[in-house]
C-alpha cells in the first residue's frame, strides 16, 4: 500500500492581512490637499492633478514593518538589504519589497498516513513542528517558499524515520524519535535560514486488528508474570516450612505448643469442624488435645441444646 502524506502547512504569508500604510496615506492626503488649495487660489486645475500624481508616487516610498518582521528589498531585481522593524523608505518604482519574513516561532502540523515501519506495519502518525527563521536573507533568496519547503521536508523526514523504525520502538521510544526527527529536519532546512526548535508526535495510530493482538499479548505477559510470582512465593513458603520443621524437630515443646495453637484457631468458632491427619495426631501428640477439644465442643453443644429446650418449654407454658 502506497503511503499517503497530508501537508498541513502554516504559511503565514497566505494569512497575512492587507497592509495599511498610514504614512503613505497621509502623504497622499497632504498632496491632494495642497493641490486643492493651490487650485483654489490660482484657479488652475493643473496643481491638484500634478500634486495628486506626486502624492501617488511618493506614497509608495514609506513602508512599515512589524516588530517580528523583516522586509527583503530588491532594487531593480537585485538584493540590497533587509529593513525593519518600524518605518523605512524605499525608492518608488525602483525598489520593491519582495518578501515579508516572519521571525516568530511558527507551528506546522504534518502527518504520514499508511506508512510502513521496518517490520511492515502500516501506521498513521501525526506530529507538530516548531520552527523559526533565523536568517531572513537565506529564507527569501535560497528557497522559493520557505514555509512550504519546511512542511514537505518535515513530512519526508517523518517517512524516513518511520521506515527504518520498528513498531515497538515507535510506540515506546517517542523522545528518541522526536530528537532524531528534529535533527534531520534541522539539517535539511538550515540552508534556507530556518532552525527547528522541537518536534512533537501527537498520535500514532495502528490497525485495529493489531491493537487487539497487542492487547492479548500484553494480557498473556501479565498472566505469565503472575504465575511466576506465585511460583516464587510457593518456593519461599516451602523454604520457611523447612526451617520451621528443623526447629520443631529439635524442640518437641515448641511443636506441642504449635499444635495447641492450631487447635485453638480451628475450633474457636462454635460448630467448627477440623480434619487432622492421623500422622499429625501421632507425630505432634495431638491425641489428648483432640479429645479435650471434642469434649469441650460436646459440652458447649449440650449446654446450647439445654437452653433451647428450656426456652421452648417456657414458650409452651405461656
Amino acid at each position: 500500500m502506497a503511503p499517503v502524506m497530508i501537508p498541513l502547512s502554516s504559511d503565514a504569508s497566505s494569512r497575512r492581512p492587507v497592509r495599511v500604510n498610514v504614512v503613505g496615506a497621509m502623504i497622499l492626503i497632504a498632496s491632494i490637499a495642497a493641490g486643492t488649495l493651490l487650485t483654489a487660489a490660482t484657479e488652475n486645475p493643473a496643481y491638484v492633478i500634478v500634486l495628486s500624481l506626486v502624492g501617488v508616487v511618493f506614497m509608495q516610498a514609506p513602508k512599515i514593518a512589524q516588530q517580528w518582521e523583516r522586509a527583503v528589498v530588491l532594487r531593480l531585481g537585485r538584493y540590497v538589504g533587509l529593513h525593519g522593524p518600524g518605518l523605512f523608505w524605499i525608492v518608488p518604482f525602483i525598489d520593491a519589497v519582495s518578501t515579508w519574513i516572519d521571525q516568530r516561532t511558527i507551528t506546522t502540523s504534518f502527518a504520514a498516513e499508511q506508512t510502513l515501519t521496518s517490520d511492515t506495519v502500516p501506521v498513521n502518525v501525526d506530529a507538530v513542528l516548531f520552527w523559526m527563521v533565523h536568517d531572513a536573507q537565506k529564507a527569501a533568496l535560497e528557497v522559493q517558499d520557505y514555509s512550504q519547503a519546511v512542511s514537505w521536508a518535515a513530512q519526508t523526514a517523518l517517512r524516513d524515520i518511520i521506515g527504518r523504525t520498528a513498531l515497538t520502538d515507535l510506540l515506546r521510544g517517542r523522545e528518541r524519535i522526536e530528537t532524531e526527527l528534529q535533527q534531520l529536519i534541522d539539517q535539511r532546512s538550515n540552508p534556507w535560514g530556518v532552525t527547528v526548535q522541537s518536534v512533537e508526535m501527537r498520535d500514532v495510530v495502528i490497525p485495529d486488528a493489531l491493537q487487539d493482538a497487542m492487547s492479548r499479548e500484553a494480557q498473556a505477559a501479565r498472566e505469565k508474570q503472575a504465575r511466576i510470582i506465585l511460583g516464587q512465593a510457593e518456593v519461599e513458603i516451602a523454604h520457611s516450612f523447612e526451617l520451621a520443621a528443623r526447629s520443631y524437630r529439635d524442640n518437641p515443646t515448641a511443636l506441642h505448643l504449635r499444635a495447641m495453637n492450631m487447635l485453638y484457631e480451628g475450633l474457636k468458632e462454635k460448630g467448627a469442624l477440623m480434619l487432622v491427619p492421623s500422622t499429625a495426631v501421632e507425630s505432634m501428640g495431638m491425641g489428648g488435645l483432640l479429645g479435650a477439644a471434642a469434649l469441650r465442643q460436646e459440652r458447649l453443644a449440650g449446654a446450647e441444646d439445654g437452653r433451647s429446650n428450656r426456652k421452648d418449654v417456657r414458650d409452651a407454658d405461656a
